[in-house]
């Protein structure tokens, strides 16, 4: 008895992004038959086939490109408030220690997260993922780290699950307790890493607001006992970590990751690159954030190089949060991969797809075009994949499927 697709999307031309080769993974003139929210078959030639399927529904693909959905592996999308005065002040001269002085930095971030209701939260950083969603992305991370409090943590980890349960993508929930120390804790950070450890990580982990723990190692931020501390509590309560690391600084954040076989390591513009062969050892992804890069002016670029020599996988994400990096454009922040760390379109696109799923580890249902994973599917008006990182502004997605479903369609 033949098989009844749910979707059968033919005339396309597919970037399957296969990890097992180094393409793009071209089929020309594809089929893509879609049951039970996966792909069930892909057709090379469907001219052919087309008569012998049976589908609920069919698309037209117009002979467009097809890519896996777009994964943003490391968001922080849900707080309160921006800090566009702040950006003003820099412009105009005034330095980050007046800033703070004067209640800019984080400070003024995790207050006005604390006094905003659930409710606004939740509708800001709605209107933040309609953004990633209108630009292809189908699976996004977001990381809590702006309450600095169980109450406010709490509320924020809820609020990226309820993103989840309304709008059509995948949230990966992080915990970011230890993003750094609230005023009511200044000179005290062990205290306060205690309170994340003790009180915050297992309330919520009882919870299941946790799929992943994460904290920033960096000197304005935790040390590397601090960290391991964090890490040593994640792993008795079986919960995975990955870690900001080598941003401004080499403290080996990295190496600590990799004890604790992180899912990530993510910024590393200061890894070390004898470091990058233990990532490879222990599979770690290195994801690197070009939007901070860019808007931090920051010159001192990742050990790329390295990175491709011990063919670590690099992924790519917009970092979407008020102060380093108020992005929410993927597809920009590939172009910025490609001008500032001189990745190739192929890198690129690969690194908010197959290897931002592995930073999620996800990458077994999602991040490629291959029968039996989820029908996760952007089309787009291009001429080839690798337009999609050469272009500067412009939206060219016009359909994106999520578990077989269309979310979106112009």
């Amino acid at each position: 008895m033949s098989i009844v697709y749910d979707l059968v999307i033919h005339n396309i031309n597919l970037a399957t992004i296969n990890d097992s080769d180094d393409s793009y993974g071209v089929i020309k003139n594809a089929g893509i038959c879609i049951k039970d929210g996966k792909i069930a078959k892909i057709i090379p030639n469907i001219t052919e086939a087309a008569g012998e399927l049976e589908t609920e529904e069919a698309i037209d693909g117009q002979g467009k490109w097809m890519t896996p959905g777009l994964i943003d592996c490391h968001t922080h999308l849900v707080y309160g408030g921006n800090r566009a005065n702040e950006f003003e002040m820099r412009l105009e001269g005034a330095s980050y220690e007046e800033i703070a002085k004067a209640g800019g930095g984080i400070v003024s971030t995790v207050k006005a997260t604390r006094e905003t209701g659930k409710k606004e939260l939740f509708n800001l950083a709605a209107k933040r993922l309609s953004y990633l969603i209108d630009e292809g992305v189908t699976t996004v991370e977001i990381k809590s780290g702006y309450g600095l409090d169980l109450e406010t943590e709490q509320k924020m980890l809820e609020i990226a699950k309820e993103l989840e349960d309304f709008s059509p993508v995948e949230v990966s929930k992080t915990f970011l307790g230890a993003h750094a120390v609230p005023v009511e804790y200044k000179d005290k950070a062990d205290d306060y890493i205690e309170l994340v450890c003790e009180t915050m990580m297992p309330v919520l982990a009882e919870k299941g607001l946790i799929d992943c723990v994460d904290a920033f190692c960096e000197g304005i931020g935790f040390s590397e006992a601090q960290t391991r501390r964090v890490f040593e509590k994640a792993k008795s309560l079986d919960l995975p970590v990955k870690l900001h690391a080598e941003q401004l600084s080499d403290l080996g954040g990295s190496r600590l990751a990799c004890e604790f076989d992180a899912w990530s390591v993510d910024h590393l513009e200061f890894l070390n690159p004898e470091d990058v062969a233990k990532l490879k050892e222990k599979d770690v992804v290195a994801t690197l954030l070009p939007g901070a890069f860019y808007f931090l002016s920051e010159t001192k670029l990742p050990p790329i190089e390295a990175l491709r020599q011990q063919q670590v996988p690099i992924a790519i994400a917009t970092d979407s949060n008020p102060g380093s990096s108020p992005c929410l454009s993927l597809l920009l922040v590939m172009n910025m991969a490609a001008t500032f760390f001189k990745l190739t379109p192929l890198e690129a696109l690969k690194g908010t797809t197959i290897n931002a799923a592995k930073a999620l580890n996800r990458d077994d249902r999602v991040g490629s075009i291959e029968e039996g994973k989820q029908a996760d599917l952007v089309i787009w008006d291009i001429d080839s994949p690798a337009e999609l990182v050469y272009r500067i502004g412009g939206n060219p997605c016009k359909t994106v499927i999520k578990n077989g479903e269309v979310v979106l369609s112009r």
